[in-house]
């Protein structure tokens, strides 16, 4: 892939680009008091980025799980929203690939309308935004925006860049360590969203880039 062809650069949003974690933490809590399920919320933002029904099967029976997660969307806007801040860096990610002349879009697992909130909440304005794609589904929007570049901070994102053969750079943000982020082929591991305008910088000025794919 040719840093110097036109970049589109794909972001992950949930702890990625967001710390969703105390506004999901209290859409759960809500959730439990609402329904009288015992849920426990601490754990379960230890683990984002699958779907939502592959958390909610944990609490409550398969058969309830598409109404719980209505009523959880439903409850969220008023909930998570504003409790949610940016990651560190994240806006100046998204900015760095602005100032190389590139477009950005989010693709996330997230109901794509509780997204587009908090984007909108934040000021963080991607050309594009895709919810409701987990994992290797991911690689569908990846390619029908032809991007090059996907950043994200599980081992569901990694395989989704792999499957759309798009650059697959990891931050050690969120559920999953730089280790096991490396061990599922990320072609980048980085601290974080701080890191990256340096590493766009480096990556747009080689004369080539290769990434092999197994």
């Amino acid at each position: 892939m040719n840093p110097m062809a036109t970049l589109t650069v794909g972001f992950d949003l949930d702890m990625t680009l967001i710390d969703s974690r105390p506004g999901i933490r209290a859409c759960y809590l809500a959730l439990s008091e609402r329904t009288g399920t015992y849920i426990d919320a601490d754990l379960a933002v230890t683990r984002l980025g699958p779907p939502l029904a592959e958390e909610l099967v944990n609490w409550f029976p398969a058969q309830e799980v598409p109404a719980m997660a209505e009523l959880y969307r439903g409850m969220y806007p008023g909930i998570a929203v504003t409790a949610t801040p940016a990651m560190p860096g994240a806006r100046e990610a998204i900015d760095a690939v602005r100032a190389a002349g590139g477009r950005t879009m989010v693709v996330t697992a997230k109901y794509e309308p509780n997204a587009k909130l908090h984007l909108a909440h934040l000021g963080i304005e991607p050309d594009v935004v895709v919810g409701d794609l987990w994992a290797e589904q991911k690689a569908v929007a990846l390619r029908e925006h032809g991007a090059t570049v996907y950043v994200g901070d599980h081992v569901g994102d990694v395989r989704g860049a792999r499957s759309a053969d798009a650059l697959s750079v990891a931050v050690a943000t969120g559920p999953c360590p730089a280790e096991e982020l490396r061990a599922a082929g990320a072609d980048v591991v980085l601290d974080d969203l701080r890191a990256f305008p340096a590493w766009l910088a480096g990556y747009r000025e080689a004369p080539y880039r290769e990434a092999p794919r197994a």
